[in-house]
């Protein structure tokens, strides 16, 4: 059965239908990750998003019950090169097609990604919709039309928890025998209230590890509510969309500005740069992947990172006290920053990796020994 991708520019890109059937709608943008693709559709991060992989072979080790980022699966749709029917890894309990069917996600195989990725650099990410089975092209083309962007959308409503929770999982070993970290985990002795924007079950994993009793909240919940907590540090986390159109929260995160260490990765990095007065701006087509090359500006060592963000923090608006600590080597943006008077930092990228490299998983560390200091004043 066929299906067709077909952008809001009036490009189209023709294949094979697999997963479920429909429409569906959102923006259109490719990760250039060669693995990965379950922890991919289940973070919130990719929510209205239609995902391109780049790598052309998907699907070949199959999915399973162990490796899903949150409670489902969150990107609109899936643009595959080629699929394979075929599960071929121990780990593997399901191949890729029946999991997006039981998710309710539309995906298309054989299209030409090297095209729609060259296109998709040169015109800009853009709304499209993933169609199948495929319609008139009269039909798809006003669907497409209709898809608004996600310029000044609150996408992060979709997606937080409704209700605080305690987390409580610590970093799981892929085999029994791997040693995950310290003993400290058992202890926990540092109570950290996390923002919910999108938060990936791997995060949350690794500030357990590192000795963290979690409490996650609602990406809303007021500073007066968080405080109410007795954190010992806040945790600021990922999440899709635009940082200007999450209503409310950087005025709740300046409020906790300078009473608790504070620590952001991704969506949660730009919405501590707005609440310390400086903007973000919108990239042409944004960084996913899991080889993205990021310099960490005081010991001038490269990390390959993971990355998922349409959106930057713009440099020139960072207010005097912070500091540019990682530039993206891609294109000069600024991949983290830290205002070490206000005991608060942040990264654009992914330290907990998944998928990805482990490069960046020293990110957290920092985190324990601000908690330390702030308790000992």
């Amino acid at each position: 059965m066929g299906g067709i991708l077909i952008l809001e520019d009036g490009r189209s890109f023709e294949g094979e239908a697999f997963g479920a059937r429909g429409t569906r709608v959102g923006e259109v943008v490719f990760n250039t990750a060669m693995t990965g693709y379950q922890e991919i559709l289940t973070d919130p991060s990719y929510a209205g998003q239609i995902v391109t992989m780049t790598y052309p072979e998907i699907g070949n080790y199959g999915v399973n019950p162990d490796d899903p980022e949150s409670r489902r699966v969150f990107a609109a749709g899936l643009i595959v090169r080629n699929v394979s029917p075929m599960v071929s890894n121990y780990r593997g309990t399901q191949d890729l097609g029946t999991y997006l069917m039981e998710h309710d996600v539309v995906g298309i195989t054989g299209v030409d990604t090297r095209a729609l990725v060259r296109h998709i650099r040169s015109a800009g990410a853009q709304p499209g919709c993933v169609i199948s089975p495929a319609p008139s092209d009269e039909e798809a083309r006003r669907l497409a039309g209709d898809v608004p962007s996600l310029i000044g959308v609150d996408l992060v409503r979709g997606v937080t928890t409704p209700e605080p929770y305690e987390w409580t999982a610590g970093v799981k070993p892929l085999h029994p025998q791997d040693d995950v970290g310290p003993a400290l985990a058992l202890e926990r002795p540092y109570r950290v209230v996390a923002y919910d924007f999108g938060v990936k079950n791997s995060i949350l994993r690794h500030l357990v590890q590192r000795g963290c009793q979690v409490t996650v909240v609602p990406a809303y919940t007021s500073a007066e509510e968080a405080l109410s907590y007795e954190p010992d540090g806040i945790f600021l986390s990922n999440g899709p969309g635009d940082p200007d159109a999450v209503a409310g929260v950087r005025q709740e995160v300046a409020k906790l500005v300078g009473k608790q260490p504070i620590f952001g990765i991704c969506l949660g990095h730009q919405i501590l740069a707005l609440a310390l007065g400086a903007q973000t701006y919108k990239l042409k087509f944004g960084h996913r992947g899991a080889n993205h090359p990021v310099r960490h500006e005081d010991t001038r060592a490269v990390e390959i990172t993971s990355q998922n963000h349409g959106f930057a923090v713009d440099a020139d608006s960072l207010p005097e006290g912070c500091r540019v600590t990682h530039l993206n080597l891609n294109d000069q943006t600024v991949a983290g920053f830290d205002s070490p008077d206000q005991r608060c930092y942040s990264v654009q990228y992914h330290p907990e990796a998944s998928p990805g490299p482990h490069d960046a998983h020293y990110l957290f560390e920092p985190f324990v020994e601000m908690m330390k200091a702030h308790r000992a004043d």
